[in-house]
Protein backbone atom coordinates (compact mmCIF):
# COMPACT_ATOMS: atom_id res chain seq x y z
CA UNK A 1 0.00 0.00 0.00
CA UNK A 2 2.91 2.35 0.64
CA UNK A 3 4.13 1.87 -2.92
CA UNK A 4 0.66 2.51 -4.33
CA UNK A 5 0.25 5.70 -2.30
CA UNK A 6 3.55 7.12 -3.55
CA UNK A 7 2.93 6.16 -7.17
CA UNK A 8 -0.66 7.43 -7.08
CA UNK A 9 0.56 10.76 -5.70
CA UNK A 10 2.90 11.09 -8.68
CA UNK A 11 0.42 9.70 -11.24
CA UNK A 12 -3.16 10.17 -10.03
CA UNK A 13 -4.51 9.24 -13.47
CA UNK A 14 -3.03 5.71 -13.39
CA UNK A 15 -5.30 2.73 -12.69
CA UNK A 16 -4.21 0.21 -10.09
CA UNK A 17 -4.91 -3.51 -9.71
CA UNK A 18 -3.96 -5.61 -6.69
CA UNK A 19 -3.16 -9.31 -6.69
CA UNK A 20 -3.00 -11.36 -3.50
CA UNK A 21 -0.61 -13.96 -4.93
CA UNK A 22 1.80 -14.57 -7.77
CA UNK A 23 -0.72 -16.81 -9.48
CA UNK A 24 -3.39 -14.12 -9.25
CA UNK A 25 -0.95 -11.56 -10.67
CA UNK A 26 -0.38 -13.77 -13.72
CA UNK A 27 -4.14 -14.08 -14.32
CA UNK A 28 -4.68 -10.32 -13.88
CA UNK A 29 -1.94 -9.51 -16.37
CA UNK A 30 -3.50 -11.90 -18.90
CA UNK A 31 -6.84 -10.13 -18.47
CA UNK A 32 -5.69 -6.50 -18.28
CA UNK A 33 -2.11 -6.31 -19.71
CA UNK A 34 -0.78 -3.37 -17.68
CA UNK A 35 2.17 -1.25 -18.75
CA UNK A 36 3.87 -1.49 -15.36
CA UNK A 37 3.88 -3.84 -12.40
CA UNK A 38 5.29 -3.73 -8.89
CA UNK A 39 5.68 -6.97 -7.02
CA UNK A 40 7.15 -8.30 -3.81
CA UNK A 41 9.38 -11.35 -3.95
CA UNK A 42 7.65 -12.98 -0.98
CA UNK A 43 4.04 -13.56 -1.96
CA UNK A 44 1.59 -16.32 -1.08
CA UNK A 45 2.04 -19.25 -3.44
CA UNK A 46 4.81 -18.74 -5.96
CA UNK A 47 7.63 -16.26 -5.50
CA UNK A 48 7.26 -12.85 -7.09
CA UNK A 49 10.31 -13.51 -9.25
CA UNK A 50 8.73 -16.69 -10.61
CA UNK A 51 5.46 -14.86 -11.34
CA UNK A 52 7.38 -12.00 -12.95
CA UNK A 53 9.31 -14.42 -15.14
CA UNK A 54 6.08 -15.97 -16.42
CA UNK A 55 4.51 -12.56 -16.95
CA UNK A 56 7.50 -11.30 -18.92
CA UNK A 57 7.63 -14.46 -21.01
CA UNK A 58 4.05 -13.80 -22.16
CA UNK A 59 4.23 -9.97 -22.12
CA UNK A 60 7.84 -8.83 -22.58
CA UNK A 61 6.92 -5.13 -22.89
CA UNK A 62 5.66 -4.88 -19.29
CA UNK A 63 8.10 -3.15 -16.95
CA UNK A 64 8.27 -4.92 -13.58
CA UNK A 65 9.86 -3.60 -10.40
CA UNK A 66 10.41 -6.17 -7.67
CA UNK A 67 10.62 -5.01 -4.07
CA UNK A 68 12.26 -7.08 -1.35
CA UNK A 69 13.87 -6.75 2.04
CA UNK A 70 16.10 -9.66 1.03
CA UNK A 71 19.09 -7.88 -0.49
CA UNK A 72 21.34 -10.90 -0.98
CA UNK A 73 23.28 -10.82 -4.23
CA UNK A 74 21.63 -14.02 -5.47
CA UNK A 75 18.16 -12.46 -5.05
CA UNK A 76 19.16 -9.28 -6.86
CA UNK A 77 20.84 -11.27 -9.64
CA UNK A 78 17.73 -13.41 -10.09
CA UNK A 79 15.54 -10.32 -10.39
CA UNK A 80 17.94 -8.76 -12.89
CA UNK A 81 18.38 -11.97 -14.91
CA UNK A 82 14.66 -12.18 -15.66
CA UNK A 83 14.50 -8.56 -16.79
CA UNK A 84 13.03 -6.85 -13.73
CA UNK A 85 14.19 -3.86 -11.72
CA UNK A 86 15.17 -4.78 -8.14
CA UNK A 87 14.36 -2.35 -5.32
CA UNK A 88 15.52 -2.90 -1.76
CA UNK A 89 13.06 -2.31 1.05
CA UNK A 90 12.23 -0.31 3.03
CA UNK A 91 10.31 1.67 0.44
CA UNK A 92 11.37 5.31 0.35
CA UNK A 93 10.54 8.30 -1.80
CA UNK A 94 13.94 7.82 -3.43
CA UNK A 95 13.23 4.18 -4.32
CA UNK A 96 9.80 5.10 -5.69
CA UNK A 97 11.45 7.80 -7.81
CA UNK A 98 13.91 5.19 -9.13
CA UNK A 99 11.03 2.88 -10.08
CA UNK A 100 9.11 5.68 -11.80
CA UNK A 101 12.27 6.60 -13.72
CA UNK A 102 12.64 2.95 -14.74
CA UNK A 103 9.01 2.84 -15.86
CA UNK A 104 9.40 6.09 -17.84
CA UNK A 105 12.37 4.61 -19.67
CA UNK A 106 10.03 2.16 -21.40
CA UNK A 107 8.39 4.78 -23.59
Amino acid sequence: MVIRAHVKAAHPDWEFLDAASGEEAIVMVQQHTPDYCTMDINMPGMLGTDAAEQILHAHPAIRIAIFSANVQDVVQQRASSIGTFFVAKPVTEKSIHQVLTYFAGSK
